[in-house]
């Protein structure tokens, strides 16, 4: 059993149970929709705090915020409501909150959130502006991160200012090469450069999106890791300089640089490359002065090398998989750094055990391109038992309308081997019924039963087991 009083084996639609919060926090407005929102909420009212959800026009009246408070905050458009940080606030002071917790995705890395937050004396749930400015931007993170003594992918000591400079860091580092916005994510403003007279085009193509996408132009060029694998560490910090990991995650199967499923341990990463990135990443997150819960990404080498790639200032969507194997509450933990109280725990208190997996449940179509497909579900009967875990913010009747990502559950689930959590998450796909809009539950059946996927064979080019040779 993990400590901390939480049994994996027995988690449902769960997480661990919460340490009781410092006195401080009544309300927090849950800047977020969705399963976010239903994550977060359900450890506020665990710890006695009354959530308060934003909630745009599109939300208004979904299933998951019955019998919760709920502000209006704009239309369906996420840039007109989500993504405006003056009518979150706004919504959080006119609400009574003393603390905001962004969640993940929207604007929870953006850092005039919590710049506006600490300009009008409310509490946010994650690190500080500067840091999280810092951290942002590729550049002076990478940097933070070397000194602290993790290894990175070799390329540009900053930005590049024209095609010229980009292929003069090219030439040095050798083709293929990746530019990448500087304040990217997601894959955007993202190009692969095999040769040289292919890097100009590429070069203005990049920094036209990334402009578009990220209001910030610059590009950096690093080397092409081919047949890489993608583990991320989390980290969580106190304001008093501790920090602890909780081990690491394997997301290397994704579609479009978007995860699609995730595990822990990673299943090929080697035990001494394991300890040394660990110990690395949380004495990085020292260095720079890190609050809340982060993620270090990384890429893993053919040559069983881990190098930084970049930080992640907040929660990720796959941290269920982190819990299901320590034990602990990510988001209590946030709550409590966020109010001025050290960490519950030190390194020597952390137990991970066993394996974990998750599925993300998107509402599209994989045998058509994964075409979104919003609508109204009508048959929604998700598995339970040992060791599974469903979060969702949908139920019958509930409608997954076509504004935004297109999540509708996260099946996570727990057993003592990976051999038992691959089975232990078939039975589970098996059983999991969602009918009136198409799912991803085909795409994971399929990669979970692939030889490839059990015997760890692929990398970040691929999906093991998809295309499936006979489709339905």
């Amino acid at each position: 059993m993990a400590k901390h009083g939480f049994d994996p084996a027995g988690a449902c639609a769960s997480v661990g149970a919460p340490m009781p919060a410092p006195p401080g926090f009544r309300r927090i407005f849950i800047a977020n929709r969705g399963e976010v929102a239903v994550r977060v909420a359900r450890t506020c009212e665990a710890l006695g705090i009354e959530p308060v959800l934003a909630v745009s026009a599109a939300d208004a009246g979904a299933p998951y915020t019955a019998g919760r408070r709920t502000v209006p905050i704009g239309p369906a458009r996420a840039s007109d409501s989500y993504l405006d940080p003056v009518r979150v606030v706004q919504a959080a002071r006119q609400s009574g909150c003393s603390a905001l917790h962004p969640g993940w995705g929207f604007l929870s890395e953006r850092p005039i959130l919590p710049a506006l937050c600490r300009q009008h004396g409310i509490a946010f749930v994650g690190p500080p502006a500067e840091v999280m400015a810092r951290m942002g931007s590729k550049t002076p993170a990478k940097r933070a991160m070397a000194r602290a003594g993790l290894r990175l992918i070799p390329g540009s000591d900053g930005p590049v200012a024209s095609p010229d400079e980009a292929r003069s860091v090219a030439s040095e580092v050798g083709y293929p090469v990746l530019l990448k916005a500087e304040s990217g994510g997601g894959g955007r403003g993202m190009r692969v450069v095999r040769r040289p007279e292919a890097l100009a085009a590429a070069f203005e193509d990049a920094v036209a999106e990334a402009a578009a996408s990220f209001s910030d132009p610059r590009v950096y060029l690093e080397r092409l890791v081919e047949g890489g694998r993608h583990v991320e560490i989390q980290i969580l910090a106190d304001r008093y300089g501790n920090v602890v990991h909780l081990g690491e995650r394997d997301c290397t199967v994704q579609r479009n640089h978007q995860k699609l499923l995730e595990e822990s341990p990673c299943p090929v990463l080697d035990e001494a490359e394991r300890a040394r990135t660990l110990e690395a990443a949380a004495r990085a997150a020292a260095a720079i002065g890190y609050e809340g819960a982060g993620t270090m990404e990384f890429l893993l080498g053919d040559d069983g090398t881990l190098r930084f790639m970049e930080m992640n200032t907040r929660l990720q969507v796959e941290h269920c998989v982190t819990e299901m194997r320590c034990g602990l509450d990510l988001v209590a933990e946030q709550i409590r750094v966020a109010a001025g109280a050290p960490l519950s725990m030190r390194q020597a208190d952390v137990s991970l055990t066993g394996h974990a997996i998750e599925c993300r449940i998107n509402a599209e179509d994989p045998f058509d391109d994964f075409r979104p497909s919003p609508g109204r579900i009508t048959r929604f009967r998700p598995p339970a038992g040992p060791g599974i875990r469903v979060d969702t913010h949908v139920c019958e009747g509930a409608v997954v309308p076509p504004h935004y990502d297109s999540l509708i559950a996260k099946l996570v689930v727990w057993a003592p081997t990976r051999a038992a959590a691959i089975d232990r998450m078939r039975q589970a796909l098996d059983t999991f019924e969602i009918e009136g809009v198409a799912t991803t539950i085909p795409l994971h059946r399929a990669v979970l039963a692939s030889e490839a996927f059990r015997s760890g064979d692929y990398d970040t080019r691929t999906i093991p087991g998809w295309p499936p040779k006979e489709a339905p």
